[in-house]
Formats: structure tokens, sequence, C-alpha cells
């Protein structure tokens, strides 16, 4: 009954680790999106740019829910040697080391965006800005942890949510490219070589890792893993 139990529990954290964390890189898409749109200031009758503002804010701050539910989920469920140090300390963990340091990278843009946003006014805007520009990178980093950490990366949903947000993002960040004033071309073309680029490394990564068979079981957990019996199906 015990075994039975225990077996149930890290299913169900299982299954709330991933399910999290699918609803993070969803929130962060949508962030994105919403954070290029604000600053391109636009607005119409029905929405105003402070309703966009409002809504850019209130989904980052969602994204940190359920970042600590993921958190706390990846930490609780016995499945790997993985500890809440590891979530603000990258590249530490015997566990799938560079993957899941890089969304400890991501985990601590995020909270670094989070907390210049809410004390904006004493930074100044200058130190807003070139914090906030972090996102760009925080997007692609998370999205390459998901993918190299999680079980689902050859699942067919999976693969059009991730095409999907990557057609989002790069339509909003191509629209922020043709925007910037002509008097920066450097920052135009070297912006444009990184959207051309960085998606097409990403995919070649993605082709030749994530999505290959046996990807999830070319990594071996630590011998200081608890022996938890596993619940169903590939991690």
């Amino acid at each position: 009954m015990t075994s039975t139990a225990a077996v149930t529990s890290s299913q169900a954290l299982w299954f709330a680790s991933r399910g999290t964390g699918v609803v993070c890189l969803l929130l962060l898409t949508a962030s994105f999106v919403l954070g290029i749109v604000t600053t391109m200031r636009v607005e119409t009758r029905g929405w105003p740019r402070f309703i966009l503002a409002a809504m850019h804010r209130n989904v980052s701050l969602l994204i940190l829910i359920f970042l600590a539910v993921h958190i706390v989920t990846t930490v609780v469920d016995a499945f790997a040697p993985i500890h809440y140090l590891d979530a603000i300390i990258p590249f530490q963990s015997p566990y799938r080391t560079v993957w899941l340091g890089l969304g400890t990278v991501a985990c601590d843009l995020l909270i670094a965006l989070t907390i210049t946003s809410l004390i904006r006014v004493r930074l100044g805007y200058s130190v807003w800005r070139a914090v906030h520009w972090l996102a760009y990178a925080c997007w692609p980093i998370a999205l390459v942890h998901g993918l190299g950490t999680g079980s689902d990366a050859q699942a067919s949903w999976m693969t059009w949510l991730v095409v999907a947000s990557l057609a989002m993002v790069l339509v909003a960040a191509g629209w922020r490219i043709t925007a910037t004033p002509a008097s920066q071309n450097r920052v135009r073309w070297g912006a444009a070589a990184a959207l051309v680029i960085v998606p097409v490394v990403m995919l070649w990564w993605a082709r030749t890792g994530p999505l290959q068979p046996g990807w999830s079981h070319s990594f071996r957990k630590s011998p200081t893993t608890s022996t938890v019996p596993q619940a169903t199906g590939t991690r």
C-alpha cells in the first residue's frame, strides 16, 4: 500500500511539474509579445495602452506563480536529486546539468525582470530598459530548458505548441526590429541577424537532440537519487 501511494504521489508531482512548465512557456510567450506591443505604444479605442500594460504586468506576475509551483513540484518529487538551491544557482545539479541549469538562468532572469519592473520608478527608465533587454534572451533559454529536460519534446502537441510560440515571438520581434529608427542601423541589423540565426540553431539542435528517439533515456540518474518507484511514463 505504501509503495502504491508513493508511486501515485510521485506520478502526481511529475504531471504537475510538466504541466506547470508548459504553462510557464505559454505565459512567457504571451508576456514577450505583450511587452513588445506595449513598447510599440499600440492602442485602439477598445484597447487603450494602459490595459495592455496592465495585462503584460499581470501575465508576468502569473508566470512567477506557476514557476514557483513548477520548482516546488520538481524538488519535492523524489525522481531526481534536485534541490531548491538548484533553482537559484545554475549548473550545479548533477541531474541534466546543462538543461536544468538553463532553466535556472531563465528563472533568475525572470526574477530580475519582475523586481526591476516593480521598482521601475526608483531605478529610472534607462536602467529599467537596459535590464529588460534580457527578456529577449529569457524566452529562448526557457524553451531550450523545456525541450532539453522534458520528456514531451517528441509529442506532437508539444511540437505544435513550440512552433506556434516560436512563430508568435518571431513575428513580434520582427515587428519591433522594423520599428527601430534608421539612426540605429547597427542595432537593427544585429537584431535581424539574431532573429534568423537563433531560430535556425535552435531548430537544428532540437532536430538532432530532443527530437531524436531515446533522448530522455540518454541521461542517467545520480546514485544519490531516491529509490521511490517511478511513475508510469518516460521522464
